[in-house]
């Protein structure tokens, strides 16, 4: 006899008004079916503002749909026991003021498990998550990786049999991820189901199915397989030189005949639009991906325009005569213990230059003395050739920030928040209006110009970021994760413009957890346990790993350098 679903939604739809006074309703899901057996993994995909969130707050009974039914551990949503659902929003929403400790334990009370009366349950969580020599340390103060294993373990605490999980991988390295993926399927109980809500089509493809939202319409539902099927038959392969590659992505992305391309391994993958080749030799056909079935099937047929974002930045010139970025000895330490160690780098005008890593490495704290934000403990940076021990405030004018974390203003609108940073950058008049227009233009920011910041999906908000970023076309230009937690189609659109920004001259420094993203690097330096461990090339670092038991692709090469530096370090213990 077939085990009744744990999940049922029939031909669910909700709304919500427009974003501001005499605007259309938001159709945010229309007609959405579906149906989750005990035991199996849903991956729920989608571009930003799709409507993943709003079937999670549904299926989780915290909203209300406007038609439709929705089942729940064979019960309607409103008659939900919320203790047998776990529930982890984007986010974690964690108290960055409580421990680890005290985070996990409000939660298990919230979900009707005394901590006093489980121990076991509760250092099978601590020994899973390996947080337990954590137990004290605010939240707040935990690394990317920490903070979404803890925001598991809290969400699971009670080992409910449904298990709704919202980007519980976004702003994770590659080695996190893994460990993050295989943690979720370790609390899950026997015959426990989960949804996992990803942007990152490399977890979809471990999952048993996969529903692809788009426009609020479910557009496919099946195996992992069946996505990547899409793509059949129009995936291209090329070799590429170590030099020029960024113009090679620039041009094949802007062919009307291309949907999207990628840097990968020693070349060019494209998906055609037609399934032919593009022109040229060298062209082989190869596999297609998830990720590449998503951009055929979501492909509006219009290739990417040059970037108008780029277009606003005046030329400048480049070459590696002048740093425009320097790190010399960078150390920060915090009593005993080092963040980071003799950090030392340079970045030439019109390059890019990829900081990598695994949470907690000591990257962010390097990205944010090179910023001004946090003084080295010794060492000294400089930025535009300003020192920013001697010349903080020049140095901050020549530069333009977006960080991790979304710091505009939440209670503002787009346009409130886009006109304060156009001042604070000295920008007015005429000058404050055509940089406005222009980012506006250039990252789809129109609909959401009445919105508050604060309510905005959150690839809505890496736009706004970025588009205050660049508002006054910096010299310096850094990026700290800038796509972390968007769809590949929108990851695509923001490197074409980060490619092209470069192209004119402006120096890139750009942090990221994609191995995909960093292939755009002219160079990458690798911090582990708060010191380097590999610097140069992308192909550099591929033969630098291969020397050591690595592979050919820049995410295994990148794993294989971290866990030989571990086992360096622990032998070394």
């Amino acid at each position: 006899m077939t085990a009744p679903p744990l999940l049922r939604l029939d031909g669910v739809s909700k709304r919500f008004k427009g974003a501001r006074r005499g605007a259309p309703p938001v159709q945010a899901l229309d007609g959405v079916s579906l149906t989750l057996a005990p035991g199996r993994l849903l991956g729920l995909v989608g571009p930003d503002a799709g409507g993943k969130t709003t079937l999670m707050r549904i299926m989780a009974g915290l909203i209300e749909p406007d038609a439709g039914v929705v089942e729940v551990l064979g019960a309607p949503v409103a008659a939900l026991d919320r203790g047998r659902v776990g529930y982890m929003p984007q986010g974690g929403a964690l108290y960055a003021e409580l421990s680890v400790q005290q985070n996990l334990e409000l939660y298990a009370r919230l979900r009707g498990v005394e901590p006093q009366e489980n121990p076991e349950r509760m250092e099978q969580l601590y020994a899973l998550t390996g947080l337990a020599a954590f137990r004290d340390r605010p939240s707040g103060k935990l690394s990317g990786g920490m903070r979404q294993k803890l925001a598991l373990a809290c969400a699971v605490v009670a080992a409910p049999p449904l298990m709704l999980l919202d980007e519980p991988s976004v702003g994770v390295d590659p080695v996190s991820r893994r460990e993050i993926w295989q943690l979720a399927q370790e609390l899950a109980g026997p015959g426990s189901s989960i949804v996992w809500t990803t942007s990152i089509l490399e977890d979809a493809e471990r999952c048993d199915d996969v529903l692809l939202l788009h426009d609020g319409q479910v557009r496919y539902a099946g195996p992992p397989a069946g996505l990547a099927e899409r793509a059949a038959g129009k995936v291209w392969f090329t070799p590429l030189p170590d030099a020029g590659r960024r113009q090679s992505l620039q041009s094949a992305l802007e062919r009307p005949d291309v949907v999207t391309a990628s840097i990968t391994g020693a070349g060019l993958r494209v998906v055609s639009r037609t399934g032919a080749a593009p022109a040229g030799a060298g062209w082989e056909p190869v596999a297609a991906s998830a990720e590449e079935g998503f951009a055929a099937t979501l492909d509006d047929g219009l290739p990417l325009a040059p970037s108008a974002l780029a277009a606003g930045f005046p030329l400048r010139g480049t070459g590696a005569n002048k740093a425009a970025i320097a790190a010399v000895g960078l150390t920060r330490r915090y009593g005993s213990f080092t963040a980071a160690q003799d950090i030392s780098f340079t970045v030439a005008p019109g390059e890019i230059f990829g900081l990598l890593g695994p949470n907690g490495a000591g990257k962010s704290t390097t990205f944010r003395m090179l910023c001004g934000l946090l003084a080295p403990s010794s060492g000294r940076g400089t930025v535009a050739g300003r020192d920013l021990l001697t010349a903080r405030a020049a140095a901050r004018e020549a530069m333009g920030y977006m960080p991790q974390k979304f710091s505009l203003y939440g209670d503002l609108t787009v346009a409130a928040n886009l006109k304060f940073i156009a001042g604070a950058y000295g920008l007015n008049g005429s000058a404050a209006s055509e940089a406005i227009e222009r980012v506006v233009g250039a990252l789809g920011l129109e609909e959401y110009w009445a919105s508050g910041a604060g309510l905005l999906p959150l690839g809505i908000k890496q736009r706004l970021a970025l588009g205050a970023a660049v508002l006054h076309t910096p010299p310096v230009l850094f990026l700290d994760e800038p796509t972390s937690g968007v769809d590949p189609l929108v990851r695509r659109e923001f490197w074409h413009h980060i490619n092209a920004i470069a192209a004119r001259g402006t120096a890139v420094l750009v942090t990221t957890h994609f191995m995909d993203e960093a292939e755009n690097c002219d160079r990458l330096l690798l911090v582990n346990q708060s010191e380097a461990i590999a610097q140069g090339t992308p192909a550099d670092l591929k033969r630098h790993a291969s020397q050591r038991g690595g592979a050919a692709m820049l995410e295994e090469a990148f794993i294989a350098l971290i866990m030989a530096q571990r086992a360096e370090a622990a032998d070394a213990a």
